[in-house]
């Protein structure tokens, strides 16, 4: 899996929104946003949703990722 490498705070945000709007299905939603813009073009919003989607994934797990200091 591919953790986030660059997200900003409206994303935390965003992501936040859909787990408390979708549940366990936030992380599909996130998917089908993604897929949405890139069928019209948008490459940009692509890559945001896909990062979403991959930090809804990290805030729903219940271990620690990455190094703890």
């Amino acid at each position: 899996m591919y953790l986030p490498l660059y997200v900003q705070p409206h994303d935390v945000a965003e992501a936040e929104t859909l787990i408390s709007d979708y549940g366990k299905q936030a992380g599909l939603e996130a998917a089908e946003r993604a897929e949405a813009s890139r069928n019209v073009g948008n490459h940009i919003q692509f890559c945001r949703w896909r990062q979403i989607e991959r930090l809804i994934i990290m805030l729903s797990v219940e271990t620690t990722l990455g190094t703890i200091h």
